[in-house]
């Protein structure tokens, strides 16, 4: 049995293992065509799976450190923890059901993957029941939660508007057309709204007892 500090350090370590496997990848990957690594830098921060890695691997990494700053004080409010253990959820279950069936990675991209998408959720989720404070969370904090993959949709609709290309099949407007991209969302969005009604549920229980 690990101890706090001893999980908590595997945890981040995994975290940005699988976060910088997944950016060597891609600037191999641009090196061998001879495209932009600039290019390849923006494309790896387009997909929310990489975004809300960083994230968590962030917040693991404050909770190892003891030097306070603003940035640790922010990422360790439970508000915050607990919305970024939600959207690691929602990174799992949305890859599990939607994209898995999609495509066969092999070696470092088959390891890569299975941190960002099963090991490190499950390992972030763990924690978050754990270590993080309970009771606090209020129906407002699910609001600003919100913001995140609105914001993201948004972008991502930006960015492929752009550059004709979209990180994700499922939100793919050139192929799919805005009425069906927009109902995929749609999804997404009422299992964002429903692992989070789950986590605030968890935290007024745990909470009370």
């Amino acid at each position: 049995m690990f101890s706090r500090p001893g999980f908590v350090r595997i945890a981040a370590v995994l975290g940005w293992a699988g976060l910088s496997i997944q950016m060597y990848l891609i600037f191999h990957s641009r090196w061998t065509l001879g495209a932009s690594l600039l290019g390849g830098l923006l494309s790896f921060f387009s997909y929310f799976t990489v975004i809300t890695n960083t994230l968590v691997a962030t917040v693991l990494t404050c909770q190892l450190t003891s030097r306070e700053s603003a940035a640790r004080r922010w990422f360790l409010q439970p508000w915050v923890s607990s919305g970024i253990a939600v959207s690691i959820a929602l990174v799992s279950l949305a890859y599990n059901l939607l994209l898995r069936h999609l495509w066969d990675p092999e070696g470092w991209q088959w390891l890569a993957d299975e941190l960002m998408h099963d090991v490190m959720p499950l390992l972030f989720l763990v924690w978050w029941w754990m270590y993080v404070p309970k009771g606090t969370l209020r129906p407002r904090h699910m609001a600003l939660w919100l913001l995140y993959p609105l914001l993201y949709f948004a972008y991502a609709l930006l960015r492929g508007h752009v550059l004709a290309a979209y990180p994700y099949p499922f939100i793919d407007v050139d192929k799919l057309g805005y009425p069906q991209v927009l109902l995929n969302a749609g999804g997404l969005l009422v299992g964002f709204v429903t692992i989070a009604l789950v986590v605030m549920g968890l935290d007024r229980w745990r909470g009370r007892t």
